[in-house]
């Protein structure tokens, strides 16, 4: 994954930006990364991820949500061509009713799919860091399956997700489950 990731000049220009942020535990997340391994096991060629580009970070000092309207601001000056979501994990336990969150992984392993739970980030020394809470087997092997907290009688917002997201259609080669 490090390989694709740093073939794709798009996305290191992004992962140098998150980088110059200098946020505690930051990842760029999800689709970012799932949709450019994604693309490459259906023989697309790389393309900015459809939606947003999830930023994380967790820093439980600086929980206030216009942080990270700021921190948007920022980015969206210096690429007002991305649609940046900026989301301290740190207080994301509240709207999702969880217990808190230790860091950045943690919170990951509280999404809705498994393959969707996977950050990135551009270390000092230009290495891709990969933060994989669930690892990467459900990624590579295109299974689509629920988050452990989305199991049961929350497994329905999982499906709405998929639904929502038209990935079945984006990605034919996906097995839900």
């Amino acid at each position: 994954m490090r390989d694709l990731l740093s073939a794709d000049p798009w996305r290191m220009e992004m992962l140098h930006l998150l980088r110059s942020l200098a946020l505690p535990d930051s990842w760029i997340a999800a689709g970012f990364v799932r949709d450019a391994v994604w693309d490459h096991l259906h023989g697309h060629a790389p393309s900015a991820p459809t939606g947003d580009i999830d930023i994380i970070w967790f820093d439980p000092a600086r929980t206030d949500p216009a942080l990270d309207r700021q921190i948007e601001a920022q980015l969206a000056l210096l690429r007002p061509d991305a649609d940046w979501s900026v989301k301290n994990q740190a207080r994301m336990h509240l709207r999702n009713r969880d217990t808190p969150y230790a860091d950045a992984a943690d919170a990951m392993r509280h999404w809705t799919e498994t393959a969707t739970a996977i950050g990135v980030r551009l270390t000092a020394d230009e290495r891709l860091e990969i933060n994989t809470p669930f690892g990467l087997d459900d990624l590579f092997g295109l299974r689509l399956v629920p988050g452990p907290g989305f199991l049961g009688a929350r497994r329905a917002i999982f499906e709405e997700r998929v639904c929502a997201k038209r990935w079945p259609t984006r990605y034919p080669l996906l097995q839900l489950g």
